[in-house]
């Protein structure tokens, strides 16, 4: 397509036709499973969130580790006093401070490194999350688009079951009754088409909050979904993010508790020196203090040992509760893991059967129809007597038509849940990245 413009080309309808165009070839584009999950972790706000938090962890750990080297501050107490000075006559100064031992900041550096660990395997868990419900929205949506074809066919041969038993009526062949029962079946199938329309417009709706794509704007590409692997429980499950985060956040509990417990049984020891340049011009400093110099420094160590301190004991006590609390809940989170992984390998094993129970019996049905349309083609023969099979009708087509197309949308239903089954137990048993790595190679 190419477009000539000249001087006398009206500029914005043109613009316009090419932005509609775009929009449309946009609108029908296929999107690949990976991109749509590269998308949505790129978009989540729990994505978001959790890196946040590695942020505000690495900050937290540098800041207990640059206690011990020492800060440089410079600054100025400029002002004029009459009569006894009441201050230090600085017109500049500078202080430079540093912690030279101290037994709980190691522990505090030791609970920072561990937290900083539990931040990343926060950010990791979220990313597979995340991952987990893409993959699962996008499947579904590629089942429903498929679903929603086949209900589609299955309304167009019903439309014509209704023409064909309309006539049937009509010449009295069939009684009224049949006639009312087609005409049910045709509202039963609008009514499935309408709710396999309302399932692919909540789940595009739930793709675009999860990628900030425009609704509708991400068509399903089958070919980019990899199969998913037939995993069980008897396989070795690996270290879940989530839970590995839970135990570290526990482990920097601890070390923050043990840290705290030790600030008031063990002595801390600090560095300091300070320079002042002192000036007598705005004060009558030297008529009270004789040997006025301008040039004044000093420096030395500062020790503290605690003897009579409720409040660091306190504080011990209640970090010791917070680092209880977070080992319980990391042991709860495994425990919670193992009775998933028990229940969808449970679940899985009907699943797995149902699938294969719902695919024969669309092969069944498959057959069935093949059998029909012969026999309407070829006929049954010369067949005669009271055994014999009656002649096919056009009526026998369309209900073998809309039950093999039905018996389609089963399998694909059952096909559905066994697959997001596998999913959730891939990532209960710490296999989700593999996934992952499965859509990138593919």
């Amino acid at each position: 397509m190419s477009f000539l413009f000249n001087s006398r080309t009206p500029w914005k309808p043109v613009l316009a036709a090419m932005a509609l165009l775009a929009a449309s070839l946009l609108a029908q584009a296929q999107v690949s499973l990976v991109t749509v999950v590269d998308l949505a972790q790129r978009n989540s706000s729990e994505v978001k969130l959790a890196e946040a938090d590695v942020q505000k962890a690495q900050a937290s750990l540098a800041q207990t580790q640059d206690a011990y080297i020492p800060n440089f501050v410079i600054g100025s107490n400029v002002g004029y006093s009459h009569g006894f000075p009441t201050g230090q006559p600085s017109v500049g100064s500078a202080t430079m401070q540093s912690l030279v031992l101290s037994f709980s900041q190691r522990q505090y550096t030791k609970a920072a490194r561990a937290g900083l660990e539990a931040a990343h395997l926060s950010l990791k868990d979220a990313q597979e999350q995340v991952a987990l419900e893409a993959s699962d929205a996008y499947i579904e949506l590629d089942t429903v688009d498929r679903e929603l074809a086949a209900a589609n066919q299955q309304e167009a041969f019903a439309s014509d079951l209704l023409r064909i038993e309309q006539q049937r009526a009509e010449a009295g062949v069939d009684s009224e009754i049949d006639l009312l029962q087609t005409r049910l079946r045709v509202a039963q199938l609008k009514i499935q088409r309408l709710h396999l329309e309302t399932r692919a417009a909540t789940l595009a709706k739930r793709l675009a909050v999860l990628t900030a794509m425009p609704v509708g704007s991400i068509l399903p590409d089958h070919a980019s979904i990899p199969e998913i692997p037939s995993i069980t429980a008897d396989r070795a499950a690996r270290n879940l993010p989530g839970i590995d985060a839970a135990g570290s956040l526990a482990l920097s509990k601890q070390h923050q508790s043990k840290g705290d417990d030790l600030a008031w049984r063990r002595p801390q020891i600090g560095f300091g020196a300070v320079y002042n340049y002192d000036s007598n011009e705005l004060n009558s400093y030297s008529t009270y203090y004789k040997n006025f110099t301008p040039n004044n420094v000093s420096f030395g160590a500062q020790i503290n040992i605690p003897f009579f301190d409720f409040f660091l004991r306190a504080k011990a006590k209640a970090t010791a509760a917070e680092a209880l609390r977070a080992t319980v809940e990391a042991e709860q989170s495994r425990q919670q893991n193992d009775v998933q992984i028990a229940t969808l390998t449970g679940n899985l094993r009907e699943l797995d059967t149902l699938a294969e129970v719902a695919s024969l019996k669309q092969q069944i049905a498959d057959e069935q129809l093949k059998t029909v349309l012969t026999q309407l083609e070829l006929g049954n023969g010369a067949e005669t007597g009271p055994n014999a099979q009656p002649q096919l009708t056009p009526k026998a087509e369309q209900l073998a038509r809309i039950d093999e197309r039905q018996k389609y949308q089963d399998a694909l239903d059952a096909s559905l849940d066994l697959a997001k089954a596998r999913l959730n137990l891939l990532r209960a048993l710490g296999h989700m990245e593999d996934w992952l790595n499965e859509l990138h190679a593919k």
